[in-house]
């Protein structure tokens, strides 16, 4: 059975990730480096997405009750 890592609370999925990324020097033609890079990508758009519908959410609050 396969070792399973242990995630630290001060280091996020996506530090973790860069830092992998960074450590490879050929960026073609590993498929390991490729999955690493697509997780990266997944874990910041989910981020950018989540401060995105945060900040939206908090103007529309902020606006309802200047509206009545």
């Amino acid at each position: 059975m396969a070792k399973k890592t242990e995630k630290t609370a001060s280091e996020s999925d996506e530090t973790r990730l860069k830092k992998k990324v960074a450590e490879n020097k050929n960026p073609k033609g590993d498929e390991a480096l490729r999955s690493l890079q697509k997780r990266l990508r997944r874990t910041q758009r989910k981020r950018r997405a989540l401060a995105l519908r945060k900040k939206n959410s908090a103007s529309q609050k902020t606006a309802a009750p200047a509206a009545k």
